[in-house]
């Protein structure tokens, strides 16, 4: 997939902000795990974040108390 749109990725409750910080948190995941394991980077991990995103492999859960993004 490439470059899906932000309007694809979010639902009603979400904000374009809340994207960007999950997306973020989920590429710092993804390149801390293969510095971890001494793996070699195949694709950026801000592509591989955004194309979990945009499968549905991960959504955006705002905590209401922190007001802050939560990844699940």
């Amino acid at each position: 997939m490439l470059r899906p749109a932000i309007t694809q990725m979010i639902t009603k409750n979400e904000s374009c902000y809340s994207l960007v910080i999950g997306v973020a948190k989920r590429a710092r995941e993804i390149a801390d795990e293969l510095y971890k394991n001494n793996e070699v980077l195949e694709e950026k991990p801000v592509k591989t974040a955004v194309d979990e995103f945009a499968r549905g492999e991960y959504k955006i859960i705002e905590a209401s108390a922190d007001d802050k993004t939560i990844l699940q």
